[in-house]
């Protein structure tokens, strides 16, 4: 197991009487990709929103490279090096795809030209947009300018949304290959994602929630063997 890098300890979490999540305790190891699975509503966006500061856990506690963080401020946490790349992409559609980059670099003086310059090569459709507006790319291209963005920022833990939702297999694939590489490159990933086998291909752990709670774990491998798995998230019938 590698050294710990993020702890999630009995957390939960509330909208209102709803108890979206029912104390749910898991950790993501330095380096590693750990996918969160789930259903529609099972609390996984939730989760990431908590880890980076846009929801306060009303029980729990949070550990990031052995600091508590539970009740820091989201902006507070960039600063710690937690960027978030949350569902929907969210770039800004009037600003051209350098100004969108520049802005992941906010916490520093000025944007780092090296890392600039590597996103590019990490994405070169954005090089060849450089000068376009963010709202006229395609929907894969802005996922790949939110990632970028997000990596401006010098992420030493990255949560990634459903970075596969609405696009083409074979941007998926690119995107996934990305991801992969910036995990080779040292960026431990927490991943939120419902495409299940692409995202236990990537993982080396999984964890699996129902309606706010953790129901299954273990390593990337052992969920894709998993027959609830298969049933449930990968559209295989098991027999009986």
């Amino acid at each position: 197991m590698p050294e710990l890098l993020l702890d999630v300890a009995d957390i939960e979490v509330r909208y209102g009487a709803i108890k979206a999540l029912k104390g749910i305790s898991f950790n993501v190891g330095e380096g590693e990709v750990v996918a969160l699975l789930g259903a529609n509503g099972a609390g996984k966006t939730t989760t990431q929103k908590t880890v980076s500061g846009m929801l306060r856990p009303v029980a729990g506690q949070i550990s990031y490279a052995g600091r508590r963080i539970d009740g820091i401020p989201a902006h507070e946490l960039i600063g710690l090096g937690i960027c978030h790349v949350p569902e929907g992409r969210h770039v800004f559609p009037r600003m051209t795809v350098a100004e969108n980059l520049e802005m992941g670099a906010f916490r520093f003086k000025r944007p780092d030209q090296q890392v600039f310059d590597h996103v590019l090569d990490l994405f070169p459709r954005l090089r060849e947009r450089i000068k376009q507006l963010a709202g006229t790319l395609s929907g894969g291209e802005q996922q790949m300018l939110a990632i970028g963005r997000a990596l401006m920022g010098k992420p030493r833990l990255l949560l990634l949304d459903e970075p596969s939702m609405g696009l083409a297999p074979l941007i998926v694939k690119q995107i996934f290959d990305i991801v992969r590489e910036i995990n080779a490159e040292g960026v431990t990933v927490l991943l939120v994602e419902q495409n299940a086998a692409q995202a236990l291909a990537l993982a080396d752990r999984g964890y699996v929630l129902e309606t706010g709670e953790i129901v299954l774990s273990g390593t990337g491998q052992q969920l894709l063997a998993d027959d609830r798995v298969r049933a449930a998230y990968l559209g295989e019938e098991i027999a009986s």
